[in-house]
């Protein structure tokens, strides 16, 4: 299943006032009104308190919108970064956590059972490592590849990655079947980088990465521990040696290759295919998709050369990190002291009643789900969010209109694209029925992995199945949005459709700088690097003519460069090819908004609150979204793994539109200016 994921960051705190910079092209003011209009930030929506109106805009945006939050924020001791979506994100977690609590109360009651299980944190340490030594003792009694690789596949079905990622999803090049997917995985690290590049802080992490998995196998009982981490280690660079680097794994046409189950043993050979096939679950199909060959291949290769004892070590850590969160505190502790401390710089885990919600809400998070929206998704807020997303998609047709780089015939098939959306807001309309799910209130271990189990069992029933056009990919509990385009859809959970992104008393420029430039972000993936190649039926197929490809990359390059440009920490540069998919979207997004927000204004000039004009609330808007502080580790890991840029440069992009110079004055000479010639403009 191809989803692009927009993670996005934010905090809340109230002030009053704010300074004006000179414009070349300011609205007349209209009114000044200096009276609360009851939003949760500022007087109006904006924080204008963490402003730092002693930097001029056009030098550093980033400061000027948030420098006086920056210099008083600190990162709490449990978190790697804090901003807006940490803020936001608290604030789901402690709101689910009183559905939950409430539970609890009531023995037999699913989700309150759950919540019991993790919660009792003397019965669970009590148990040690108890609850998963059965899965132990199977790994160590397979003697032969063959059995190694039946258990690595009864392993993922509980949740603990194997060597390959095995999933359903839709066919790309034909989105109304599902069909298996199969792709690189099994690194212990978040990349390949970690692995291969010859860098001090990487090498540093990979000596405390073998210490840990060292101690992981001490705590299982296992002896020679230092050795054999050693030898897993080893394993595990081969498989980063073969893996395809993030840039080359996100692109659509690349990793769509459709193989026989036959082809397996001869374009990946060394590795039991037919055993694992079985064991997985998907044996029989017609066809697979296999999304990056010549890393499977690499990756079966290295399990054929492998003695039995590293690939039980290597699938014993497995099961170990991913179960660690529910085992005993010594096990727990150890797995959070790198995973959190040395790979993301947190000084301390979450409580536990924070990690208890989020793994009650990721196994069963729509049951979880309906009470959260009857509790805090009002109708009235489902309603103003469709409008909003109605104004946007108006706005991008209204774009489409006027492209000079896209052909006539192209932009016909664009508009049936557009037509075809399915926006969905807040919550499904079909909730998941888990009543199949079996929880014990003492078994927490036997509660995540049924939860798995449940989950694995769900998507393979799905083979065979009509498309299941009412499935959501996240919870409405979640902070996040996303675009899937096989399914042509843009997806709004309830948990961000609240300040700052969008709040019913905020003013509107606010609101469309927040959630209007989300949701234009999310409608343009449909139309970015890959997700323009696929047409209005969700088809992965071309349908520009060669001259809009030409045109296009062109525009698209020029981004790249732009952001490969930018250098967070000493040495590592943003990878503007890993991150052009994002970084377009959030300039279509601050494009489509901008052109909604004056459709609201029906023709009307905005007012002018607290000083500041309606354009300059809505970058203000746009640019608070994105405050965030980073630990070094958590930077390192998002500059070498994620296709986002780090908050503050997505705001940088302000610096590619018209509107925002004239806003707020930005002329030659000052830092962030941009020739017109410069700027990259593709919607």
């Amino acid at each position: 299943m191809r989803f692009s994921l927009l993670t996005l960051s934010l905090l809340a705190s109230a002030a009053v006032g704010g300074v004006t910079y000179a414009q070349t092209s300011k609205p007349k003011p209209v009114a000044a009104p200096s009276a609360s209009t009851g939003a949760e930030l500022g007087s109006f929506g904006i924080d204008t308190a963490g402003m730092d109106t002693a930097v001029k805009p056009g030098d550093d945006f980033v400061k000027y919108a948030g420098g006086a939050w920056e210099a008083k924020t600190q990162i709490p001791d449990d978190k790697a970064t804090y901003g807006m979506f940490n803020a936001l994100s608290d604030r789901s977690l402690e709101r689910t956590r009183i559905i939950l609590d409430k539970a609890t109360a009531t023995p037999g009651n699913k989700i309150g059972d759950f919540y019991a299980s993790f919660m009792d944190e003397a019965a669970v340490n009590a148990k040690g490592i108890a609850p998963i030594q059965p899965w132990i003792t199977e790994i160590q009694a397979a003697k032969d590849k063959t059995a190694l690789a039946t258990e690595m596949a009864k392993l993922q079905q509980r949740g603990v990655g194997g060597l390959f990622g095995v999933g359903v999803g839709q066919d790309d090049k034909a989105p109304e079947n599902y069909i298996v997917h199969v792709y690189q995985g099994g690194l212990g690290l978040p990349d390949r980088d970690y692995y291969l590049k010859d860098d001090p802080k990487l090498a540093d992490t990979r000596t405390k990465y073998q210490a840990y998995q060292a101690t992981m196998l001490g705590l299982a009982g296992q002896d020679n521990a230092a050795q054999r981490a050693a030898a897993v280690f080893a394993f595990e660079k081969t498989l980063a040696e073969a893996h395809w680097d993030r840039v080359k794994s996100r692109n659509a046409d690349l990793t769509y290759n459709k193989y026989l189950a036959a082809d397996f043993d001869g374009k990946a050979m060394g590795f039991p295919w037919g055993a694992y096939l079985q064991a997985t679950g998907t044996a029989g199909q017609a066809s697979y998709i296999v999304g990056m060959p010549s890393a499977i291949a690499g990756e079966a290769k290295a399990f054929a050369d492998a003695p039995v004892q590293v690939l039980q070590d290597y699938m014993i850590l497995r099961t170990l990190r991913s179960y660690a969160g529910y085992l005993s505190k010594p096990i727990n502790d150890a797995n959070f002291a790198f995973y959190g401390t040395v790979l993301s710089g947190a000084p301390q885990q979450p409580v536990r009643w924070k990690r208890g919600v989020a793994t009650v809400s990721g196994a069963l998070g729509e049951d979880v789900g309906q009470q959260y929206v009857a509790a805090y998704f009002p109708p009235a807020s489902k309603a103003s969010a469709d409008q909003l997303v109605k104004n946007i998609i108006a706005a991008m047709g209204t774009r489409i209109d006027k492209l000079t780089w896209m052909a006539p015939e192209t932009k016909v098939k664009a508009h049936a694209k557009l037509a075809a959306f399915t926006p969905k807001i807040g919550y499904p309309t079909k909730w998941r029925d888990y009543s199949a799910l079996q929880v014990k209130r003492d078994d927490l271990v036997g509660n995540v992995a049924a939860g798995n189990q449940f989950e694995y069992q769900r998507d393979l029933h799905k083979l065979g199945q009509p498309i299941d056009r009412t499935e959501w990919g996240m919870t409405p509990m979640t902070v996040n949005a996303y675009a899937n385009p096989p399914m042509n859809e843009i997806v709004f959970p309830a948990a961000i459709l609240q300040p700052p992104f969008f709040d019913a008393k905020a003013d509107p420029a606010v609101n469309y700088g927040g959630i209007g430039v989300v949701i234009g972000h999310e409608l343009s993936h449909h139309f970015d690097d890959q997700g323009r190649k696929f047409d209005p039926t969700g088809a992965l197929k071309e349908w520009w003519t060669p001259q809009d490809v030409a045109r296009f990359t062109a525009m698209t390059d020029q981004l790249v460069k732009q952001y490969d440009a930018y250098e967070p920490l000493p040495g590592q540069h943003i990878k503007g090819g890993l991150t052009l998919g994002e970084n377009m979207a959030d300039l279509a997004g601050l494009a489509l908004a901008y052109d909604a927000y004056h459709r609201s204004l029906g023709g009307k000039p905005a007012p002018v609150i607290d000083g500041l004009t309606g354009d300059q609330r809505f970058y203000l808007g746009y640019a608070q979204v994105w405050r965030i502080k980073f630990r070094e580790p958590a930077l390192r890991s998002q500059l070498l793994s994620d296709p986002h840029s780090p908050g503050p440069f997505r705001t940088m992009e302000v610096r590619n539109v018209d509107a925002w110079y004239a806003a707020f004055g930005v002329k030659p000479g000052d830092k962030m200016y941009l020739a017109p010639a410069e700027r990259v403009k593709v919607w």
